[in-house]
């Protein structure tokens, strides 16, 4: 704000203009009469004689009347309007009672606003309005004050300032040249003026007291304002000195909070958390907990129950005691183990796997008569696809107990296991009990999911945490570290999957029965896809089994090729494919229903994805087909060897691990062995460079079972005998010449099976895993079992045998 000493003009010198009224000439405004006085309205402002106000000046009334007070030096009567929201108040709507004040100084600031800083003189009642002039004017009576010297009045200034020295003691930065001043004011009507002004009263209050022409009534009045602010300052002051006594320093933010808390006692009100804390307390004698548990959740509440809300610790205790109350300590569900209806269950859920659920019966018969005993840990390991996971829901159903899935995959941290101490932010607990909550039941059916794909780093060994859960000797007392407390997991049945049983470390082995699911028959997707899959993708795409359907030639086409797998996931998603090509037919409008059979695959899939290559690759010399298992089931495996000229070298390409290396130089070192035999050179192997070489050069391969074929391989090369196109093997060789044992029969034989090989060529050692290869495999194929390097060279090479 800029002040001039001239207050008709502005900060640059030139007059000063009305915001929205023009300037009129004096001779155009009529004079105003000496018993009356120009209105100025004001909105929220009472202004008590004596004292010194700026006022803000928007409206072109206002404005012009100001300017015209000015010009001619004329006292104003400040009045209150009624409504601050009118902007434009007529007679009608001010207060009946102003103060007389004049205007000490006329500001323009340089944003164009408009101030007067007026000094009220004197209380006036408005009378009457007068009309002819281009603002408010009124006829006023001006109204006198009485003299102090009356006892009573006396009484009431005393009674004011001891009443306003309590009231300044409470207030917070109060100055003590205000307490100097009140104790100096003799007179009652400027005292009590003067208090009216400072206080912070609403503006109601403080027009009612400027009202108030009887002195005596106004005192009485401002007493009674000032009594109810000063029990309301004692309240606040009272609360301010309990909130501060049950604090210390270091917890200064939680003050407003117990502020509210004391307010509530005090209105005989009872908080949230106190009902917080009863819930808490039934919840914990409902638990039925082990002692040991109770003891620690009902010592924990007393401390809960201490603390207040906004304390740092509350959510973290509150959560802790939820925890322990929400645990199944005691809530058991009721064993319904019928081995007919389990059987009848595991048929309807499972085609084929006659071994695994065999072996699964046996399991829930044992539980049956010996409910108490230790059983064993299951662990089920095969290809994806294959119905691990859903095994474990079967078991569930069969026994009717509830089931929990803990995925373990990529699991790293220890604490993911045993939970993290509560000492940490966020901490929680493990898996185990995050999944017994979500159960709801002590004695659930409990599924470790991916047990080979765990991981370790810094912050410790899941797999070594899972030791103690999966012993059951010790899971009697799992101990998490959130909980702090021991809780008995001997009543979990837990079930394992993994893939490959190379990745799980040997202790965590050695406490499970390993169930080896291997892949299925063509017969048995077929079946699967009838019985299971093609009714889950009807639903899935909004399909009636009436609307679409699908030949059994066309579903064996899909899986012979299109899906060239261990499990069934890759049929489903096709099958799906199908589904979502007829779908979109039947939403065009075509002939229901719609019909799928072989030769629309091409169409509808593209061109087949797989393709019996094997006489293709075999059908030049230095090329047999090997069985390979991989973690995704078996698969066949070409074996390549070329002989160019050179020094003798041998050169091996394909990803080829240390001891495939290995089986290749074995295999080399029994071609040169038996050279005179096959009628080869003798110097061959000194001037060419042998290349062995296996496909999918991407992928990383090992193992010694590839032996057998790539001795055929090496032995088809040099004698130039192609191997015959229906023939695939598997066996590891030794320096004797002698085929050895190897693993995964099942799986490469089916894998042989998709590939469309006619005959198997085994290590005659591998005879006893005959009988795990399912009857209609064992059917379709002709098995040759090889004792020596001898057989494997009769039974796979084309031409005539050397002499």
């Amino acid at each position: 704000m800029i002040d001039t000493d001239d207050p008709t003009r502005s900060a640059d010198g030139s007059p000063a203009q009305a915001a929205a009224a023009p300037q009129q000439p004096d001779s155009a405004i009529s004079e105003v009469p000496a018993d009356a006085l120009i209105v100025l309205p004001v909105r929220d402002l009472v202004l008590f004689p004596g004292f010194v106000a700026p006022i803000a000046i928007g409206r072109p009334t206002s404005l012009l009347a100001a300017q015209e007070a000015v010009r001619h030096e004329l006292q104003i009567a400040v009045v209150m309007q009624r409504d601050p929201a009118d902007d434009d108040p007529d007679a009608h709507k001010l207060h009946r009672v102003g103060t007389a004040a004049r205007i000490v100084r006329y500001v323009t600031a340089p944003d164009g606003t408009h101030h007067v800083v007026c000094q009220g003189v004197q209380r006036v009642r408005i009378k009457d309005y007068l009309t002819g002039h281009p603002y408010l004017v009124a006829q006023v009576e001006r109204l006198g004050e009485q003299s102090s010297d009356d006892a009573e009045i006396e009484a009431r200034l005393a009674h004011l300032k001891t009443r306003a020295g309590e009231l300044l003691e409470l207030l917070p930065g109060a100055s003590a040249e205000l307490a100097s001043t009140i104790a100096g004011i003799d007179e009652g009507a400027p005292l009590t003026d003067f208090l009216a002004a400072v206080l912070d009263l609403k503006s109601d209050d403080k027009q009612a007291l400027l009202e108030a022409i009887e002195l005596r009534d106004r005192m009485d009045r401002l007493l009674v304002i000032l009594g109810e602010r000063l029990e309301v300052m004692r309240l606040s002051h009272k609360i301010d000195q309990q909130t501060r006594g049950r604090i210390d320093e270091k917890q200064r933010e939680f003050l407003l909070r117990e502020q509210l808390r004391t307010i509530q006692q005090e209105l005989g009100e009872t908080g949230e958390d106190a009902a917080g804390i009863e819930e808490l307390a039934d919840a914990i004698d409902k638990a039925a907990m082990s002692e040991e548990a109770d003891r620690l959740a009902r010592k924990e509440l007393k401390r809960l129950a201490r603390m207040g809300e906004g304390a740092a610790e509350y959510a973290m205790l509150r959560t802790y005691i939820e925890w322990l109350t929400e645990l199944p300590w005691s809530v058991f569900t009721e064993d319904r183990i019928d081995i007919a209806e389990a059987r009848r269950i595991l048929d309807q859920d499972h085609c084929g796997l006659g071994k695994v659920k065999r072996r699964i019966l046996e399991h829930l018969a044992v539980h049956k008569l010996n409910p108490h005993a230790r059983s064993p840990i299951l662990c089920f390991v095969g290809p994806p696809g294959v119905g691990k996971t859903s095994l474990g829901q079967s078991i569930a159903r069969a026994t009717a107990r509830k089931f929990a899935r803990v995925s373990l995959g990529g699991v790293h941290d220890e604490a993911e296991i045993r939970g993290h101490r509560r000492t940490y932010v966020g901490a929680l607990p493990g898996n185990i009990v995050q999944a017994l909550r979500k159960a709801g039941a002590r004695n659930c059916v409990m599924m470790l999911d991916e047990l080979d794909k765990l991981g370790a780093g810094i912050q410790g060994d899941p797999a070594a945490a899972l030791l103690e859960v999966l012993d059951p000797e010790q899971n009697a007392s799992f101990r998490d570290n959130y909980l702090g407390v021991p809780f008995d997991l001997s009543a979990v049945m837990f079930v394992g999957t993994a893939n490959v049983l190379d990745t799980i470390p040997g202790p965590l082995r050695d406490r499970m029965e390993v169930i080896a699911l291997p892949g299925y028959t063509e017969d048995e997707k077929a079946q699967i896809a009838r019985r299971f899959l093609l009714a889950r993708q009807l639903e899935a795409n909004g399909l009636a089994a009436s609307q679409c359907e699908i030949a059994d030639e066309a579903i064996h086409a899909i899986i012979a090729d299109y899906t060239r797998e261990a499990g069934v996931r890759n049929l489903e998603r096709e099958l799906g494919n199908v589904l979502r090509h007829s779908a979109v037919r039947i939403a065009e409008g075509a002939a229901i229903p719609v019909r799928v059979a072989a030769c629309d695959l091409a169409a509808i899939l593209g061109p087949a994805r797989f393709e019996n290559e094997v006489a293709l690759r075999t059908s030049q010399a230095g090329v047999a087909t090997g069985l390979a298992w991989t973690p995704a089931g078996g698969d066949i495996l070409f074996i390549e060897a070329s002989l160019v000229p050179g020094r003798g070298r041998l050169i091996q390409t394909g990803q080829l691990g240390d001891v495939m290396k290995e089986s290749v130089q074995a295999a080399l070192t029994l071609v040169k062995a038996q050279a005179s035999r096959l009628g080869l050179a003798p110097d061959l192997f000194e001037t060419h460079d042998i290349h062995v070489h296996v496909p999918a050069g991407a992928i990383p391969k090992d193992g010694p079972s590839a032996g057998v074929a790539m001795f055929i391989a090496l032995a088809s090369l040099v004698t130039g005998r192609p191997v015959r196109a229906d023939r695939a093997m598997t066996g590891e060789i030794s320096l004797r010449g002698l085929v050895l044992p190897v693993g995964g029969i099942k799986e490469k034989v089916l894998a042989a099976l998709r590939a469309g090989i006619a005959t198997v060529m085994l290590p005659a050692r591998n005879r006893k895993d005959l009988d795990e290869i399912p009857t209609d495999a064992r059917q379709s194929l002709h098995f040759e079992w090889l004792e020596t390097v001898d057989d494997a060279l009769r039974e796979a090479l084309e031409g005539p045998s050397p002499a």
